[in-house]
This record gives structure tokens, C-alpha cells and sequence, in this order.
């Protein structure tokens, strides 16, 4: 796999002008995606997919990501849209993912509203942020029951209306755009609880923390596109001449201990990042839950990875003066694509907030870490 994910992280590297103008990822990307099976990862092997380890679909994500950003979250969340085909009861399943370029989105925010109906509910809605749709068949989409009790059903996308609303900063490619259901019969079998787990006897995979992984699969693409913008700026330095300068950037001093600090900050981010990835990988491996303190540490090296990312590639735009200004510049995407990331609710500056609360020792609603 890892050699897989490099040949698509090239790729996307090449297309990624064209994925940022469509607002899409490039078709000849998308068909490479779909040919190595990446979008699987997080599937059940039951159901064909990869059900890999969380480290190597991270590791995945963020590869491509070093290529493309919107190319690696676009996986990353593909992946975690995966793992609910261990919460869906077996027809469900078999729905949603018996096409094997079957793709799911999703948004677990209960922005919708089901009404029962005989034989199922109706659930009409809009979703915000709902990555990776231009090329999904299904999306995993958050509503509140007719009790007052937050479900996710799968609803196929020939159901929904895409507004074209993605005009965004950065990770254009992404094609986040909102999703609307008016009135969409779903029957049981394609309703899940997210918050009550998996179904029967779920493997380690589906132990590991579904709300942690989602946080994990932001910061894997925020950690891939910091370490890409980390490349285009030593390809920049050794070629650049700041105006009026005989020496290239990569000849200055300064420059040259602002990288060294670059690759130190994101090394150290990624090694917290996948430590606290293995630690509760292995608590995933036994029967009991994985502890509060592994999924504080999950959700911890989540944000602080992604917002470390963030400002190395700040520090490395300000770096390459005129030559990221432009339109076309790599960096510039980068610098956007970073920004953009951080401004996830799984990642913001409030996300820091219940890890804080339980390393003091105070009252935290744990659940949803």
C-alpha cells in the first residue's frame, strides 16, 4: 500500500491545479483512487474492503495529502465513512457497499429531522461540509428521530439536491458542498447509531474510537500537506533570489535555520501523532472500551498536529516572499489548504477545551472523544 499511495500522491500532485479549479478531485485521479482501492480502507473486509489498521490508513491519507491536500482528506474521509459498515445491519450494508466503486460521504451532525413512516422514517435536511460528495454514491447523514435520538441513515445521493456552495479558501478540491433531503424514505436497515457502537462482533478496527479517527483523518491531511509545503519550498529555495540579493534563499541563514525548525516542529507533531494512534490501537485489541485517557490523547495529537501544520506552512509562506503571491503557486494552496483545515470543528482552538478539562481533572463530557 504504501508504494500504491505514492504513485497516487505523485498524480495528485500533477493534477491538483485542475482538481483546485473544478472543485473536484481530477477524473484521471479519481479512477486511480477507485483502481487501488483506497477509498476502502476503512470498509469491512466482510464487504470486500481493506479494514486496515487506523496508522496505515492515516499514513495513506497523509501521503496523498503531501501531494494534494483536498486529494488526501478526500480519502481520509472516505475512510472513516467506511468504518459504518460496521454499524449498519447486514442489508444495509450490502446496500451501500456491494458496488465496489461504491464511495461514502458523510456528516453525523444531526442537521436533519425523521418523521416514521410505515416500513421506516422520512428524513429531510441540509448538510453542510459534505466532503467528497461530487464523487459519492451514498451519504452518511446526521438526523434526530421522531424520540429526540440522534441517527445517521444512509441515503443514496441520487435522493439528495447538491447546492453548489464550496467557494471557500482552501481545499477547493474537496467539493465540500451542502447536500439537501426533502422527504427521503429510508428503511430500517440503512439506519445506525453512531453512539451505540458497532454491530455484533466487531474486530479491533471498529473498537478503535470512531470520533477520534475522524478527528485523526483531518489532522492526517493537515500533516501531509504541511510536509508537501515543507517540499515545495526547498524546490523554491535552492532556485529563488530574494530582489536585490546575490544569494538564493536556501544560502541565507535565516532561512536555513527556519527549515531545520519547519522539520523538527512537524516531525515531533507526527511522532505524538501516531503514538498516541498505537496506544489506543492496542487498547483496541482487547474487550474493554478504550480508555478516556488513550481517546484525550487521540483527540490532543489530532488538533495539535493539525495546528502545528498550520503554522509551518504559515512560517514557510512568509519565507518564500513574492514567489507564493501568486495564483498557480503551490505554496499559496498550501498556505490556504492549512488554514482551511484548522477551521474544522474537530480541530479548532475549542477542541483543545475537553482534553484540557481532563488533564485537570475536571467535569468533561468524554463521550464524543
Amino acid at each position: 500500500m504504501p508504494a500504491a499511495a505514492q504513485t497516487v500522491a505523485d498524480l495528485a500532485r500533477e493534477v491538483a491545479p485542475r482538481t483546485e479549479a473544478g472543485r473536484a478531485l481530477a477524473p484521471e485521479l479519481l479512477d486511480a483512487l477507485h483502481e487501488e482501492q483506497i477509498f476502502w480502507l476503512g470498509v469491512p473486509r466482510a464487504l470486500g474492503g481493506g479494514e486496515r489498521p487506523p496508522a496505515e490508513t492515516l499514513a495513506v491519507a497523509e501521503t496523498i495529502a503531501r501531494g494534494d491536500a483536498s486529494a488526501g482528506w478526500c480519502v481520509a474521509i472516505a475512510a472513516t465513512s467506511g468504518l459504518l459498515g460496521a454499524y449498519l445491519l447486514a442489508e444495509g450494508a450490502s446496500e451501500v457497499f456491494g458496488d465496489p466503486r461504491s464511495v461514502a460521504a458523510g456528516v453525523w451532525a444531526p442537521k436533519g429531522r425523521g418523521v416514521d413512516v410505515p416500513g421506516g422514517v422520512e428524513i429531510s435536511g441540509q448538510w453542510s461540509f459534505c466532503s467528497g460528495i461530487q464523487h459519492a454514491s451514498w451519504l452518511f447523514a446526521g438526523f434526530v428521530d421522531s424520540a429526540g435520538a440522534m441517527k445517521v441513515a444512509a441515503l443514496p445521493k441520487s435522493s439528495l439536491e447538491v447546492l453548489d456552495t464550496w467557494h471557500t479558501t482552501g481545499l477547493r478540491g474537496t467539493g465540500s458542498h451542502d447536500s439537501v433531503a426533502r422527504s427521503v424514505f429510508v428503511p430500517p436497515h440503512r439506519v445506525l447509531s453512531v453512539m451505540d457502537g458497532p454491530l455484533g462482533d466487531a474486530s479491533a478496527l471498529y473498537r478503535f474510537p470512531v470520533f477520534g479517527f475522524f478527528a485523526l483523518s483531518v489532522a492526517s491531511a493537515a500533516l501531509g500537506n504541511a510536509f508537501g509545503a515543507l517540499d515545495d519550498f526547498l524546490a523554491l529555495a535552492v532556485e529563488r533570489s530574494p530582489f536585490g540579493s546575490s544569494r538564493t534563499l536556501a544560502e541565507r541563514s535565516a532561512v536555513q535555520a527556519a527549515v531545520a525548525e519547519a522539520s523538527a516542529s512537524l516531525k515531533a507533531a507526527r511522532a505524538f501523532f501516531y503514538s498516541a494512534v498505537s496506544a489506543a490501537w492496542e487498547e483496541a485489541q482487547g474487550s474493554s472500551p478504550v480508555s478516556v485517557s488513550a481517546r484525550t490523547e487521540l483527540r490532543l495529537a489530532a488538533t495539535f498536529a493539525t495546528r502545528t501544520a498550520r503554522s509551518v506552512v504559515s512560517s514557510l509562506y512568509d519565507l518564500s516572499g513574492g514567489g507564493a503571491i501568486y495564483d498557480g503557486a503551490a505554496l499559496q494552496r498550501r498556505f490556504r489548504d492549512a488554514h482551511t483545515a484548522t477551521a474544522h470543528f474537530q480541530v479548532n482552538l475549542v477542541s483543545y477545551e475537553v482534553p484540557g478539562k481532563v488533564l485537570l481533572g475536571l467535569p468533561a463530557r468524554t463521550e464524543q472523544l
